[in-house]
């Protein structure tokens, strides 16, 4: 850090606004939640009262989907302490961000780093896209487990409660802003296990009892992903029970939808219903039409969420923005054949009278709620992009359809085999989705950003989808820059403020005195993403700084390794609850 210095008499006149009207945090569909107070008056400190850092010159983008304006940020024990000419002001470090974009750090609606972040607590995938703040627990939670489930893990020692696990994450440090959702499946098994099984009035209970203590230690809401076993058997009373407990506590329900193909309309009336009858706001994570039969049906898609906003549910979406989704090769196989976990599966997909049915299933297209199988263009559409067995490790980046051919047997027989020689851990990217329709999510006001990646660093065993790498950066590039689908302006608003409205998180996501220095500064001409299909491992460029509570995680387009994030615990967080 440079000493501290008084900067007086910058060159040229600012072009500074002295005061803004009220803006406004877009919330919906022509919907606004007000900034209150606008900027305030511009503060002049003393030296005693400097800055630990002013941002220079830039091009200040707010996070509401306003046009930039120009102007310094003073920044003061981790917050926003002014904006406007602070060019006679006292402090520690100036970052010089001359016709460079300055706008809230971008935050990431699914996330998938419980479990990295203890390893890897920098999340450099991340950091490099501008990502501030992950919201992680997609239908699985790292936390509740029962006591003795902790023990220890190749991280460290083990936790029962999130209570517990977000004191881990304190004590360790963390590279950006986390918070997580308890998830139902991690709550059924606790109590029901992976059975096709429904609780009893005291089970249910028991379930509700986990949700209310994870709330209570800090959960922002209950997930599901009701497309993976054992979230298949739940009906929809049961997750409107547990909803109405996450409801009591300011919490959001969050939604893998049980269907994004054919049945995708029943399953958006279902979240819906949930949100209306247990009171509570409602994310439908990474939307999508999945499936060439499904291709074009973004716009009824919509207008059923546009029209349920209209009747006064609080419901919304994330996307990705990317074609392909990835999954587990094993999401192709029917719930049945998953009961009693991997092990089973593998079991099932070797005994020739269960692989007979699993296969009568996939054929059959009203024989479960979500087949994959039957949504695909075909074998060539499903890519190989993480193994366990190191052995198969030569098909990565290689189609089913190329799969099925060196090894000479029909492809859905290949997918079987692939899944016994890899134990089941095959990691896959579908290419599933139509442009246009991904467009038309992309372009809806209550649609907000998504990664459904973990943040981790490059390794010699990993080939994630290029989305853990590059989704914030693409979008610019690709929907800004590229196609002019949104405006800079409007794609940042989707990063940073309609994200932290729709989460409630009310001291982040807008250029606000008083708002915490989460900030990115980059040059919008440029920042691009790295990350292919074929090579996912590339560092996203561009990001000159990128600031974490006012501490440079990125200075210079380098990491720095500083781990300044905070764990951000939900409305109903009790201090002591346990």
């Amino acid at each position: 850090m440079e000493g501290l210095t008084t900067e007086k008499g910058m060159a040229g006149k600012r072009n500074w606004r002295g005061t803004i009207s009220c803006a406004a945090l877009a919330l919906g569909a022509g919907g606004a939640l007000a900034v209150a107070g606008g900027l305030g008056r511009q503060e002049q400190p003393t030296k005693a009262r400097a800055f630990d850092i002013v941002i220079t010159r830039g091009h200040i983008y707010d996070g509401t989907g306003s046009p930039w304006y120009s102007g310094d940020i003073g920044i003061r024990n981790g917050r926003i302490a002014a904006i406007g000419d602070l060019s006679g002001t006292a402090r520690r470090q100036t970052i010089d961000g001359h016709d460079l974009a300055v706008a809230p750090g971008f935050i990431d609606m699914l996330d998938q780093s419980g479990r990295s972040i203890l390893s890897d607590s920098r999340l450099p995938s991340k950091i490099y896209q501008g990502i501030t703040t992950v919201v992680t627990g997609e239908g699985s939670s790292v936390a509740p487990r029962w006591p003795g489930a902790g023990g220890r893990d190749a991280a460290g020692p083990g936790w029962t409660t999130f209570a517990e696990y977000f004191a881990r994450l304190e004590h360790q440090g963390i590279g950006v802003n986390f918070a997580s959702y308890v998830g139902a499946s991690t709550v059924r098994e606790l109590v029901l296990g992976d059975g096709d099984v429904q609780p009893t009035p005291a089970q249910l209970g028991k379930m509700k009892a986990l949700v209310r203590q994870a709330m209570q230690d800090g959960a922002v809401g209950l997930s599901t992903a009701l497309q993976y076993p054992p979230a298949p058997f739940s009906k929809t009373a049961e997750l409107i029970a547990l909803a109405r407990v996450a409801a009591a506590y300011g919490g959001i329900y969050a939604t893998h939808l049980r269907s994004e193909g054919s049945r995708e309309p029943e399953a958006v009336a279902e979240a819906i219903r949930i949100g209306r009858e247990a009171h509570i706001p409602v994310e439908i994570f990474h939307i999508k039409e999945a499936g060439h039969a499904n291709w074009n049906k973004m716009p009824q898609l919509v207008a059923q969420i546009d029209a349920a906003r209209a009747r006064g549910v609080d419901i919304f979406a994330s996307t990705y923005a990317y074609t392909a989704w990835s999954n587990g090769l094993s999401s192709f196989i029917p719930p049945w054949a998953h009961i009693g976990g991997s092990a089973a599966l593998i079991e099932n997909l070797r005994n020739p009278a269960t692989r007979a049915r699993i296969r009568a299933d996939l054929l059959n297209p009203d024989s479960w709620g979500n087949n994959d199988w039957r949504e695909i263009p075909g074998p060539e559409a499903v890519e190989i992009v993480g193994v366990r067995n190191p052995e198969l490790r030569r098909f990565e980046g290689k189609r089913l359809s190329e799969v099925a051919a060196a090894w000479r047997e029909d492809p859905m027989d290949a997918l079987f085999d692939f899944l016994v020689k890899d134990d089941g851990g095959t990691s896959v990217a579908v290419f599933g989705m139509s442009e246009p329709d991904v467009e038309l999510a992309l372009r809806q006001p209550w649609v907000s950003i998504c990664t459904d990646e973990t943040g981790t660093s490059p390794s010699p065993t990993a080939h994630p989808h290029p989305r853990a790498y590059g989704t914030f950066p693409r979008i610019l590039r690709k929907y800004v820059r590229q196609d002019h689908l949104l405006s800079l302006a409007d794609a940042i608003r989707k990063m940073t403020a309609l994200p932290a409205a729709q989460m409630r998180f009310t001291d982040r996501g807008v250029i606000k005195r008083g708002m915490w220095a989460d900030l990115v500064i980059f040059n919008s001409a440029t920042i691009r993403d790295r990350a292919t299909y074929d090579h996912p491992q590339q560092f996203s460029r561009g990001m000159a700084w990128v600031l974490v509570n006012g501490v440079p995680v990125i200075r210079e387009g380098k990491m720095t390794g500083a781990l300044p994030g905070k764990v951000l615990r939900g409305p109903g967080y009790r201090e002591g609850s346990q």
